[in-house]
């Protein structure tokens, strides 16, 4: 057993549970401003803390009807970026995944700053889509409450904080992740922004554990196009094409094209949308091995 992650909610576990570590809570501010207590991880060699975007920033935090992609603040991610640099490591993972937020990181920028910025540690977002900056409300702010309308004035928001960071992350991969919180960190700190499926399995010893395999299960909630654009299984798969390991999966929907199903390459899919459903793909599974 592998517990994975590619940069969304559940990095923060699957890094602790393989590497070792200690989770600590520090208080925070929700996206509409509400206290909360957040937790964000220290690794075990004590040089590295890593804190998910979604633990004080996300949708989660929030109900369906409180979502307000206009309001969401992602202040409360600073605060957890700050209290992690406090600790003393050298490096902070920042897993951008699952942000309710569109402000382009100017929460967190204010609220680092206003604790007195990252002493010497560095900053890593991890990121599970390639998005730039200027695209982040188009492609994102929908599903965080936004309607058209609302679409348009988050861009041109997002346009008008570009202009004023120190640099411009408009137009690079990877800096419209979280609602444009990866680029405004890239700007304002020198964040490094890196494909969080690929970061982490290398953090977790991925391809040694492959070279040993006869085969690989994998899931995720749901297979489509995006499992293709910087998702868990799309680089799992990738990575078990190269080794000539084949690759099941097991998912709660498959809404996959033909054309997409070749690019995956998978040996089998079986689409299980609950318990039963699972355990009844497992069992298949596992015949099939047995054969």
């Amino acid at each position: 057993m592998l517990p994975a992650a590619d940069g969304g909610e559940g990095t923060m576990e699957a890094l602790l549970a393989v590497l070792g570590g200690e989770r600590r809570t520090a208080p925070a501010h929700d996206p509409l401003g509400r206290p909360i207590q957040a937790e964000y991880g220290l690794l075990e060699d004590g040089r590295s803390a890593v804190v998910e975007v979604a633990a004080a920033s996300g949708l989660t935090r929030v109900g369906e009807d409180e979502r307000d992609a206009e309001t969401a603040s992602s202040a409360g991610t600073g605060e957890l970026i700050a209290a992690a640099a406090a600790a003393g490591p050298r490096r902070i993972l920042i897993a951008a995944g699952g942000s309710a937020t569109t402000d382009g990181g100017a929460g967190a920028i204010e609220a680092i700053e206003a604790a007195g910025g990252l002493d010497k540690a560095k900053l890593e977002v991890l990121c599970d889509v390639s998005v730039p900056f200027e695209r982040a409300a188009e492609v994102f702010a929908p599903q965080k409450g936004a309607d058209p309308a609302a679409v348009e004035r988050l861009t041109v928001r997002l346009t008008a904080r570009a202009g004023a960071l120190p640099r411009d992350p408009r137009g690079r991969a990877m800096t419209g992740a979280a609602g444009g919180l990866s680029g405004g960190l890239w700007a304002a700190f020198g964040a490094r922004l890196v494909p969080g499926a690929a970061y982490v399995l290398g953090l977790l010893g991925f391809d040694r554990r492959l070279e040993r395999a006869d085969a690989v299960v994998t899931g995720e909630g749901r297979l489509d196009a995006q499992s293709l654009e910087g998702k868990l299984v799309g680089e799992i798969a990738k990575r078990c094409r190269e080794a000539g390991v084949p690759l099941h999966a097991i998912a709660g929907r498959i809404d996959l094209s033909a054309e997409q199903s070749g690019r995956l390459r998978l040996a089998s899919a079986h689409q299980a949308g609950d318990p039963p459903a699972m355990e009844s793909a497992a069992r298949d599974l596992l015949a099939q091995f047995a054969a």
